[in-house]
């Protein structure tokens, strides 16, 4: 988290925040293609987890082989797509400088390689999450942040235009880290080794998961990536650039709370396989409270101390930029919930009334936000559409989906809600006064937004521990923590 908000940081100095949004329309475009292959990639994990749950190991090779031909082919239509359409797009309906034009159409052509590498890659890396080796996913996370630090240095000295050789250094990162998994788990796990099978019934199954997951990616694509290409279309780069800005760190917060969901949900999905709905049900619910808490600690400082927190870390801050990331960040914790419940039909392999009626409200905020983007409203309004959307999802669709496909109960989903916000209305006036009235709490300017950020984390730390943990997970935490001191 800490490097990747400090390569975002040198990056926007070192490229400038005109060059910086050019990089981020042109990659939020490649991004859409790329999302359809998060798609694929849910499916391809959810089948490999799934057979290691029933220990069917002939399946799992057959599986795994079969997934990786699809990823392929899967690739072989985005290298196609983004060489004529998006390359059509990108010369006619971007807002991109003519003297910049060049250097933005080499940055493209390179995030289309690197994209068409990254789907050949997904088995692999699903494979390691699937047979939970977290030690490897936690040392190839900082090794790839670690890659992007030296990355930020070596641009500062290009000897070529500072664009371009961006994308070249990132295009040769990603390839190199796609070596290892590949090199990793063809020597770790036997049914990394491709053999020539394409089961069609495996595929067909896998493409019948995926297709309704397509519809539901491209919802999210449009209101992430979407959004950001057709504001470069009615504002300028340094608008993009705030948005950009204020999704980094939006994204570096989710990093925290998607690393302990990557790790739990394997098990949500074994259990499931294994027929212990009980223990996959209590094990869905415990972590989304816990996913909540988790994400809390993060966004309430951030929300309360965002204009000091970019100021601090840019120096300069983009206009819009403090709006955005607040925005963001509350979407996000409502989010927690959508994503959190959304494991619960994934495990059971139903998704299509999930991808109907939450894409929906998705592509509802999009088409909203481009009407009223043309009637010259403000480039924040894409945010409050995306909060608007995700709180509808999150409180009132998701939970009807668990009842309704998952057997789950009202009851149980409305203890985990009463747990989160019990603890946000508790533990939130009080930071919140002090943020109103920080200026009256010292005169130093530094010194009152510390206060306000370390006051924030410890109230929500306080009210966690004694309101929104149990006695049991107490003792459980207390006892790790002992351990941990000792050694």
């Amino acid at each position: 988290m800490v490097v990747s908000l400090y390569t975002t940081r040198v990056v926007l100095q070192t490229l400038g925040v005109e060059d910086y949004g050019i990089y981020q329309t042109i990659g939020g475009f490649v991004m859409l293609l790329g999302y359809l292959n998060g798609a694929l990639s849910a499916g391809s994990s959810r089948f490999l987890t799934y057979e290691l749950g029933t220990g069917n190991i002939a399946k799992l090779r057959d599986t795994f082989s079969s997934v990786f031909w699809v990823h392929l082919i899967f690739a072989g239509i985005v290298l196609f797509l983004g060489e004529t359409v998006g390359l059509w797009f990108v010369y006619e309906k971007l807002n991109i400088p003519e003297a910049r034009m060049s250097a933005a159409i080499w940055a493209y052509h390179l995030s289309i390689v690197t994209t068409v590498f990254t789907i050949t890659q997904v088995p692999y890396s699903a494979s390691i999450i699937s047979h939970e080796r977290m030690n490897v996913y936690a040392y190839t996370s900082v090794t790839d942040a670690i890659l992007k630090l030296i990355i930020v240095y070596l641009i500062i000295i290009s000897p070529i235009d500072k664009l371009v050789f961006y994308s070249i250094l990132l295009f040769v990162q990603s390839v190199g880290m796609m070596c290892f998994y590949r090199w990793y788990c063809v020597h770790r796990f036997s049914e990394s080794s491709l053999k020539a099978v394409f089961d069609k019934t495996i595929v067909k199954s896998i493409l019948s998961y995926s297709g309704w997951n397509v519809f539901a990616t491209t919802s999210v694509a449009l209101c992430s990536q979407g959004l950001t290409v057709i504001t470069n279309m009615f504002f300028n780069p340094g608008v993009v650039a705030a948005r950009a800005v204020a999704n980094s760190v939006n994204q570096t917060a989710n990093q925290f709370v998607n690393n302990f969901r990557t790790a739990v949900n394997p098990q949500i999905v074994k259990q499931y396989a294994a027929q212990n709905y009980d223990g996959s049900k209590a094990l869905l619910l415990s972590s989304t409270k816990y996913s909540f808490y988790l994400f809390y600690l993060i966004a309430l400082p951030v929300c309360l101390s965002a204009e000091f927190i970019l100021q601090l870390w840019l120096g300069q801050v983009p206009e819009y930029a403090v709006q955005y990331l607040q925005l963001a960040i509350a979407t996000s914790l409502f989010g927690v919930f959508d994503l959190s419940f959304y494991t619960g039909l994934y495990a059971k392999g139903q998704i299509r009334e999930n991808s109907i009626i939450s894409s929906s409200f998705f592509f509802v905020a999009f088409v909203l936000t481009y009407i009223l983007f043309k009637l010259g409203m403000s480039p924040l309004v894409s945010g409050w559409m995306l909060l608007i959307s995700q709180i509808i999802i999150a409180l009132i669709v998701k939970p009807i989906m668990l009842v309704k496909i998952v057997n789950y109960n009202y009851r149980e989903i409305f203890l985990v809600f009463k747990n989160c916000f019990f603890v946000l209305i508790i533990s939130a006036p009080l930071p919140i006064i002090l943020m109103v009235y920080k200026d009256h709490i010292c005169a130093n300017y530094y010194m009152r937004e510390f206060i306000v950020c370390v006051g924030s984390i410890i109230c929500a730390l306080t009210t966690i521990w004694f309101i929104g943990l149990d006695k049991v997970t107490k003792k459980k935490l207390s006892n790790f923590l002992k351990e941990k001191i000792k050694r």
